[in-house]
């Protein structure tokens, strides 16, 4: 249930992230109340999570899905373009969410 819970409070921040883009600063009520839901259930989720993967594992997991996933989601609702420093950068966060997923003995599954 732990990575069920971890990837619903991925995904609803990224919503949420999303969607503050679109509140233009908290100004139209739809996405400004889009966000306040997205990061409620993201850290409702991630407590949750934290009933069976360490803290640390769990918030680096979430951090680094989330960047990607951000940046993606920029790029395809936004039309935000990156460099190649900035798509080395995530290949990077990716990685190191791989290791740590495929090679950590942290995480108790």
């Amino acid at each position: 249930m732990g990575y069920l819970f971890l990837t619903i409070a991925i995904v609803s921040e990224v919503v949420g992230t999303a969607a503050l883009k679109a509140s233009e600063e908290f100004t139209r009520p739809i996405p400004s109340i889009i966000v306040l839901l997205g990061y409620a259930i993201a850290f409702l989720c991630l407590s949750l999570t934290l009933r069976t993967i360490p803290v640390g594992i769990a918030y680096a997991i979430w951090a680094g899905c989330g960047i990607v996933l951000v940046a993606l989601a920029s790029y395809v609702l936004f039309g935000q373009k990156l460099d190649a420093p900035a798509l080395i950068g995530i290949a990077l966060i990716t990685a190191g969410v791989i290791v740590v997923n495929v090679f950590s003995r942290s995480i108790t599954h």
